[in-house]
């Protein structure tokens, strides 16, 4: 077995078998239909063969902290729009947040495009693709995960990974007895000793397969896995233990009240977030948190005052919704409005913007408002 606790060997020799069992049982069950991790004419590459690195980019860029079936159909449509990283670079920011809609951290999609114009200004003419580390840490948004597994996805060059797959296997292989996220250093030590230096596309590509297809957070699949023999967590008799999880931090819980405002031809309000934050640069329809003791309908007409300056008429309740983000949980209570007076201004956003219902679907908004459109749209054919 691989002596866990006390890390890898450092003979290389000695992880050689460990490497051949994994990258065995990868090619025979491992996920290769991975469009990006393919030729243009559908082969799968050589040893040493590049593939295209911005159609790797931009799928790692949206697997972060999102699956790989999600992804796929995001993928495909992002390449059909925009094939190149030169194309990327001059799309407007609203199209790309268009594409990007209904993947969440949106902040990720104004980071991919402003690195294509960093990569663009700073690259060598006709190559802006770096190969090394610190050119790609250098990209916004790019951290050493995301940017070891375009190294080696890119270009097969042996730069380890460390996502929350890997980092689940690993954590079983050696049973350790932590939270992987208290000791990265560690971690990234035996990923980087277990790499093969000869194959890092296609270990890692294994390694990720392992944790997402077998090495599952729960009820993992011991028996189908290559590396049985050699797992601490296994061994020990429990690996569903493992990784050990830290204290669960309590999430906060807020309510927002979110007015649908209506004016005399039936069009709605909508305001642009300010660019920074988790949804910067999306359209919403308006509104704001929920003060002790305060109605919530009161709670819409302060908020509309304060952000837009303007007067409005609460009326009926439009939809009540929920919504989990990885730092809070958020209850959405929309009412419709009528506005009374006051010319809106974005006191807190980039700007405001009166929009006829049904053209709504050609703004950018975050998961929680398109179910808001969706009560309106049916609210509207209800009479």
């Amino acid at each position: 077995m691989l002596p866990g606790r006390r890390g890898f060997p450092a003979d290389p020799d000695l992880l050689e078998p460990v490497r051949e069992t994994l990258l065995g049982w990868w090619t025979r069950h491992g996920r290769h239909d991975i469009p990006w991790k393919r030729l243009p004419d559908g082969r799968r590459p050589e040893p040493g063969e590049p593939l295209d690195p911005y159609a790797v980019l931009v799928a790692e860029v949206m697997l972060q902290q999102t699956q790989l079936a999600v992804v796929l159909p995001y993928w495909q449509r992002w390449m059909e729009r925009l094939p190149a990283l030169e194309a990327l670079a001059a799309a407007a920011e609203h199209d790309v947040l268009m594409l990007w809609q209904g993947l969440g951290y949106y902040s990720r999609a104004r980071r991919l495009r402003q690195g294509a114009i960093q990569l663009l200004a700073g690259g060598s003419p006709g190559d802006p693709w770096p190969r090394t580390l610190e050119g790609w840490l250098a990209l916004p948004g790019i951290g050493r995960s995301t940017a070891g597994s375009i190294l080696s996805s890119a270009f097969d060059l042996p730069a380890p990974i460390l996502d929350g797959n890997v980092a689940r296997v690993l954590a079983r292989l050696t049973a350790h007895p932590g939270p992987p996220k208290r000791e990265p250093a560690r971690f990234w030590r035996l990923s980087e000793a277990l790499l093969d230096p000869q194959r890092p596309r296609a270990f890692n590509q294994a390694l990720m397969d392992l944790g997402a297809t077998i090495c599952t957070p729960h009820q993992p699949a011991c028996g189908a896995c290559p590396w049985q023999d050699h797992c601490a967590a296994y061994a020990a008799g429990d690996p569903g233990r493992f990784p050990v999880k830290d204290t669960p931090r309590t999430i906060p819980f807020q309510v927002i009240g979110v007015g649908v405002v209506r004016n005399d031809e039936g069009q709605v309000l909508i305001d642009q977030r300010l660019p920074e934050g988790l949804l910067g640069g999306l359209w919403e329809f308006p509104g704001g948190k929920q003060e002790p003791g305060e109605a919530i309908a009161a709670t819409i007409a302060r908020e509309l005052r304060e952000e837009l300056a303007i007067e409005v008429e609460v009326q009926e309740e439009l939809i009540t919704l929920e919504h989990a983000y990885s730092h809070k949980r958020l209850r959405f209570v929309v009412h419709l409005c009528r506005w009374r007076s006051g010319e809106p201004q974005p006191l807190a956003s980039q700007q405001v913007r009166w929009v006829a219902p049904e053209d709504l679907a050609t703004y950018p908004f975050p998961a929680a408002n398109a179910r808001i459109i969706a009560a309106l749209q049916e609210w509207i054919a209800a009479g």
